[in-house]
């Protein structure tokens, strides 16, 4: 309720009080005056004086009400959840799991904690990964607030290795019908075998890591342990229907894995329990960023086997043509990525050795005559390399040899075409120097005669000459000598 007083000149807002007694307390005051040009009575404006005064109460006045207003008509993250629905964040990894896959999964945990959403769902599909990004990402599923599901599928997908400790480590485990899951042996980081000792002890350290995980999950722990020792893998019927069960439930998709948690108690890994409300949540789809699909991408040993290529060849070019700039930048830039994605795999480096010893061979050949005996040297070394770069059980994590052929074909046919490049070359006939001139024809431009010198044109340049017979101007002449800067030359 407002009032407004014009006594004395004064224009006052005024609130009413909670008591029953009602007072003013004015908020703007405005002085109304004439003013020297004689304007109307009661003309308002604003004096200087009130001007400095006001102002800054007004605008922090306003600003108040501003942020207050906000705040009232703003609810807060828990609010605005509770009046939409449940959220459920999914996201899908089919890849390794690397570094890259870690971090993505890791933040998409972070951003289901942020919004207090009712549960995160990974949709799984891997051939394995590290073992150091696998701990990584369970360390931060034990911590979340939000409960977290790994579902592997769809229909025929697989989750082994590192993917059988995501699932069994997750708050609910759930599988496609046609999916499998285990297989869980370690294997060395670069690609060759162990030694009995140390595959050992690798061994009975994921399977202590995997005991403890099931027992806490209440998961099958002697099948676990299997999976880990035996390399033991397991279909969904058969992780379903162990006792106790590898899994919690086998389900067609993400929607009704969320239809039958809906209303299910679960037990946290710190043993609190949840009760889930997933009917009728509304699902936030999460998906990796453009970085972190180019560096999952360049993950895959094919495409790592292709920078690594292609690095060397540029880093090669550059070498023997120095200044090139292209070459070298392009080498430079495929090799920190080969580098990076090797990283991430079970490389060989006796295989790695010989695809460089390769790629020197074929360099090479561009500059040593070897007959092509350089040349196949190099794609010998480079298909054998190739096919032992990746050592792994699993076919993804292997180079596949129909893209391998390709490119040690296309490096050789490059190689091939610089050598007949550079032949030709040699065989051609010199442009410049005495070898370049002598031969070359022109035009007198004036009288030569025994013992003088004169002028003559070839190939648009202006030459001194002598003759040893007499040239008209005008005649036809051909070089056959050059001495310093003047040339010799014949009538033709």
């Amino acid at each position: 309720m407002r009032r407004w007083s014009t006594t004395r000149g004064w224009l006052t807002v005024s609130r009413p009080s909670s008591r029953s007694t009602r007072s003013s307390r004015p908020i703007g005051t405005f002085w109304w005056s004439r003013s020297r040009r004689a304007a109307p009575e009661h003309e308002p404006h604003i004096s200087r004086d009130a001007m400095t005064t006001l102002l800054p109460r007004m605008l922090a006045g306003g600003l108040a009400f501003a942020i207050g207003a906000a705040a009232l008509s703003m609810p807060s993250r828990a609010q605005t959840t509770a009046d939409a629905g449940p959220v459920v964040y999914s996201a899908e990894v089919d890849s390794i799991i690397h570094p890259v896959s870690a971090e993505f999964m890791i933040a998409t945990i972070d951003a289901a904690d942020r919004a207090q959403a009712e549960m995160v769902v990974f949709t799984l599909r891997t051939p394995g990964g590290l073992v150091d990004s696998t701990r990584d990402i369970v360390t931060r599923m034990l911590a979340a607030r939000t409960p977290v599901a790994v579902f592997v599928g769809p229909a025929g997908a697989r989750a082994a290795s590192a993917g059988f400790i995501l699932t069994i480590a997750a708050d609910v485990a759930a599988m496609a019908p046609g999916t499998h899951i285990g297989a869980a042996h370690p294997v060395s980081g670069t690609g060759t075998a162990m030694d009995e000792t140390s595959s050992k002890k690798a061994a009975q350290d994921v399977a202590a890591y995997t005991r403890t995980l099931a027992a806490r999950r209440n998961r099958n722990v002697p099948f676990a342990e299997q999976a880990v020792n035996d390399s033991r893998a397991f279909t969904d019927q058969e992780a379903l229907s162990a006792s106790p069960p590898l899994v919690d439930l086998v389900v067609p998709d993400v929607a009704e894995l969320l239809r039958q948690l809906d209303g299910r108690t679960i037990t946290r890994f710190d043993g609190t329990t949840a009760t889930l409300s997933t009917a009728n949540a509304r699902i936030v789809s999460i998906a990796m960023t453009l970085r972190q699909r180019v560096l999952s991408a360049i993950a895959h040993p094919n495409i790592a086997y292709m920078l690594l290529s292609l690095g060397m060849l540029g880093l090669t070019i550059e070498l023997w043509s120095p200044g090139a700039i292209i070459p070298g930048v392009v080498g430079g830039v495929s090799l920190l990525l080969a580098f990076f994605a090797l990283q991430l795999l079970p490389v060989n480096y006796a295989g790695l050795l010989l695809i460089v010893l390769g790629l020197v061979l074929l360099g090479l050949e561009i500059k040593v005559t070897s007959y092509g005996l350089l040349t196949v040297g190099g794609a010998v070394s480079l298909i054998f390399g190739s096919m032992i770069l990746v050592d792994s059980p699993s076919p993804e994590l292997r180079l596949s040899l129909r893209f391998v052929i390709p490119v040690v074909v296309a490096f050789v046919t490059l190689a091939v075409l610089l050598v007949r490049l550079g032949l030709a070359a040699q065989r051609q006939l010199p442009v410049t120097g005495v070898e370049g001139m002598i031969g070359q024809t022109g035009r007198a431009l004036t009288p030569l005669a025994p013992g003088t010198t004169g002028r003559v044109a070839v190939r648009g340049e202006i030459w001194q000459a002598r003759a040893a017979d007499p040239i008209a101007q005008n005649d036809r002449v051909r070089i056959v000598d050059m001495d310093g800067l003047i040339l010799s030359v014949l009538k033709d």
